[in-house]
């Protein structure tokens, strides 16, 4: 069974670091895109950053200068370096990605379970 699992969540000052990292396990055949979402108090998930197999990002405009996606396919994780954190990018922070996996032979579209992430003014 394929899973993703996020860590490096926490407290943060604003101004402060963070580091998120998302591991995928189980039997996989290939990874496509991987991504990182966010879903603040009362407000809808939004794609934050994402990332293609060959290394082609993209980032939504409020992150951009601040928040950097990288990934490691050997290890099949992804991370996201985010820097200057402001309160607003308070929010539960999930992984996402594309995989073929051994048993279902298809591409299929997986979450994780979300880490939070709050930065205090």
């Amino acid at each position: 069974q394929v899973q993703l699992v996020e860590s490096g969540g926490g407290l943060v000052q604003a101004g402060g670091s963070l580091r998120l990292s998302c591991a995928a396990s189980g039997s996989i055949l290939s990874i496509g895109i991987m991504a990182w979402y966010r879903q603040g108090p009362g407000t809808q998930r939004e794609l934050v950053a994402s990332i293609s197999r060959r290394g082609v990002t993209d980032y939504v405009t409020s992150v951009k200068g601040r928040f950097t996606i990288s990934r490691d396919n050997a290890k099949n994780t992804v991370y996201l370096q985010m820097n200057s954190l402001k309160p607003e990018d308070t929010a539960v922070y999930y992984c996402n990605a594309d995989i073929t996996g051994v048993l279902a032979e298809r591409l299929l579209n997986y979450w994780g379970q979300g880490t939070q992430v709050t930065v205090s003014s």
